[in-house]
């Protein structure tokens, strides 16, 4: 019962009063289950490192890299955690997934003024990239990160080879950018009160 009432917490954004309601508990009781529960499965989270042995180990021929932008709840005088790119407060996270989408691995949270290279240096993402010797697929906001790290082509009017290259990029890069979606989609995450 405490396992799938912090899933509905989670994934629904029940209160803690709904959650008691619903599964005949107290309020204090279902918060002590979801607290717990989170804690856990935060301890068992994959480490950077070890999401990456595990990549190399299932023979993934890439892996995609991209940052997103989670919204909360702030006010205008936070200006550190407001995003100029998105408009909006957030909190800046990592995400790198496999090529057909499945999420292997999430930093954790940075302000939304982060830009997203020096968020995924700041968690040592470049690092550990470089050392999988695994070629990496991102958008152009990684653009120097390393030769490991494919980006796309920058600039207007390019020749026809570059945009058909940035045409496959965007083709093979698809997939793994709906990691994002699928931890977007945990209505927990929409109501967040940093």
């Amino acid at each position: 019962m405490q396992a799938l009432m912090t899933l509905v917490y989670l994934r629904k954004g029940e209160t803690y009063a709904e959650l008691g309601a619903g599964f005949g508990v107290s309020t204090t009781t279902a918060w002590r289950y979801v607290n717990e529960t989170v804690d856990l499965l935060a301890a068992r989270s994959p480490k950077l490192g070890a999401a990456l042995a595990k990549a190399v180990k299932a023979g993934l021929p890439y892996l995609v890299l991209d940052g997103t932008l989670i919204s909360i709840d702030r006010v205008a005088a936070d200006r550190p955690y407001y995003s100029g790119k998105h408009r909006r407060h957030g909190m800046n996270l990592q995400v790198i997934a496999a090529p057909d989408g499945t999420l292997l691995w999430v930093s954790g949270p940075l302000r939304g003024s982060v830009h997203d290279l020096t968020a995924a240096r700041i968690w040592g993402v470049i690092r550990a990239l470089a050392a999988t010797g695994l070629l990496v697929l991102a958008d152009k906001a990684y653009q120097g990160a390393g030769a490991h790290i494919l980006t796309p082509y920058k600039g207007r009017d390019k020749p026809g080879p570059q945009k058909d290259a940035n045409r496959a990029h965007a083709k093979l890069r698809g997939p793994g950018e709906r990691a994002n979606a699928q931890l977007k989609s945990w209505r927990i995450l929409r109501k967040l009160r940093c």
